[in-house]
């Protein structure tokens, strides 16, 4: 147990150093470091998650995309294990967004379930901020394309954890709402 809190203790120390002086694009420009976090709460609180090293790559999930972090790095500091899984939900930024996007799409279903439930808390996650904290100069044309794009995404991570999907469909259908799409 306090092996599993260290690993913990230290993917949170080590995001947090890596994420320092990112902001969300939140309207509340929050540090991004809370949405890594947040990421993992979900996954233990509502998925019911107490494996360490999934609970540590979601803290780690955004590090080698969004900061100068490498895969190397993330080796060296948490084993192969944890990069292993931080690699299966993370963009290759070399290629266009769309790309991407639509890489997320095709490539869920092939995930392993770990990556799945951790797909999933960062959706919703992720829909829980577009709907009630956007982006200041996102549209609502805008948000509505991500929630439909996220409902895309979660239908090859769904059979990974009940209560995750849930929670998902719940804040799905609430933005659904306050965006006007119902």
């Amino acid at each position: 147990m306090s092996e599993a809190i260290g690993l913990i203790l230290k993917a949170m120390r080590f995001s947090a150093e890596k994420h320092n002086d990112q902001r969300r694009k939140d309207s509340k420009s929050s540090p991004y470091i809370n949405h890594p976090i947040q990421v993992a709460e979900t996954l233990y609180s509502v998925g019911g998650v107490r494996d360490a090293a999934l609970l540590a790559a979601a803290i780690l999930h955004d590090t080698i995309e969004d900061t100068d972090a490498t895969p190397e790095e993330i080796r060296r500091e948490f084993g192969d294990e944890i990069l292993d899984l931080t690699l299966e939900v993370t963009d290759d930024k070399s290629l266009p967004k769309e790309v991407r996007k639509q890489l997320q799409i095709e490539t869920m279903a092939l995930k392993s379930p770990r990556a799945k439930a951790l797909k999933l808390a960062d959706k919703i996650c992720n829909v829980r901020d577009i709907v009630h904290f956007p982006p200041k100069d996102w549209s609502l044309k805008r948000k509505r394309e991500y929630l439909a794009w996220t409902e895309k995404v979660v239908s090859g991570a769904r059979g990974t954890n009940r209560d995750l999907e849930a929670l998902y469909d719940e804040t799905l259908k609430e933005g659904k709402r306050i965006l006007g799409m119902e």
